[in-house]
């Protein structure tokens, strides 16, 4: 007796559903006058795009003729601009918090980014001088100049706005300088906060233990906008620790250490600051990780 089996073919369809995360930034920082030298701007893309640097963090300061083709060669490269915009330089004293006139001069350095093709606006210096007594009626104050540029920057859809932030900031509300982070939070779409170790006391202790300094701050700045998981966290990192000479080889490990913390720690990537753009060291620990 045979058995006869019968196969029914059932047409599959079958859903894929790409999820992408967020990718990990890195990035540098330039002033206006380093953007605007032809020969050194050339060589910055050139080794940004060797390692896999994909922003720059430039500043503006002023409108020239030079900037804007600048900022073109950047963008036609591939490589992100946020432009850095200092509100109140060394810090706002009481008046000038309040100076809306002030915010007026460095919302036109704003909207002028944006014309150049800016992906995010970074305000820097957006705090009270630290001389000030702390008050928390200071970060009320502070959260209401974020607001205006937050307010200014909505009919621009696509344009992001980040606020520097001091290290201590990132463990708790700094109320001396009115920076807290959970209340900015409400109006910011990414924190870049300063945790170079260089600036935390004690300086000896966080000097030798770069990657602890810089994952604790990260982590405890995530648990303090916890209510707020959209907010990004772009850690602004240090190429030497000024207050102690670093050999080459311990200078590599403290940078290394420092990429891996701010990796580790869940931030959505890192700006390494140089004051002079001076981005050899950085480039040669790239190197030596490809």
């Amino acid at each position: 007796m045979k058995t006869m089996l019968k196969f029914i073919f059932v047409p599959l369809i079958v859903f894929v559903f790409a999820v992408q995360a967020n990718a990990f930034s890195r990035g540098i920082y330039l002033t206006q006058d380093t953007v605007q030298n032809k020969v050194k701007l050339a060589h910055l893309i050139q080794q940004a795009k060797k390692y896999g640097i994909d922003t720059f963090v430039i500043d503006i300061n002023i409108r020239n003729k030079h900037y804007p083709a600048a900022i073109k060669t950047v963008l036609d490269n591939g490589i992100q601009y946020v432009a850095r915009v200092v509100v109140f330089p060394h810090g706002a004293t009481r008046a000038q918090i309040n100076d809306k006139a002030i915010w007026e001069k460095r919302l036109g350095l704003v909207k002028y980014a944006i014309e150049l093709g800016a992906s995010s606006i970074q305000l820097d210096y957006i705090r009270y001088r630290s001389a000030y007594p702390a008050t928390p009626e200071k970060a009320q104050h502070v959260l209401k100049v974020v607001q205006f540029f937050k307010d200014q920057l909505a009919s621009y859809k696509n344009v992001k706005l980040q606020m520097d932030i001091f290290g201590i900031a990132a463990h708790k509300p700094a109320h001396t300088i009115g920076q807290d982070p959970n209340l900015l939070a409400t109006v910011v779409n990414a924190f870049c906060p300063m945790v170079y170790p260089s600036h935390y006391e004690p300086f000896r202790h966080h000097a030798i233990r770069p990657y602890e300094t810089i994952y604790a701050s990260i982590t405890a700045l995530k648990k303090q906008i916890q209510a707020h998981p959209a907010v990004a966290i772009y850690a602004y990192i240090e190429l030497f620790n000024y207050r102690y000479p670093l050999s080459s080889d311990a200078k590599t490990r403290y940078i290394v250490a420092q990429m891996k913390a701010a990796k580790d720690s869940g931030a959505d990537g890192y700006y390494v600051w140089s004051a002079t753009n001076h981005y050899a060291p950085l480039f040669r620990v790239l190197a030596m990780r490809q």
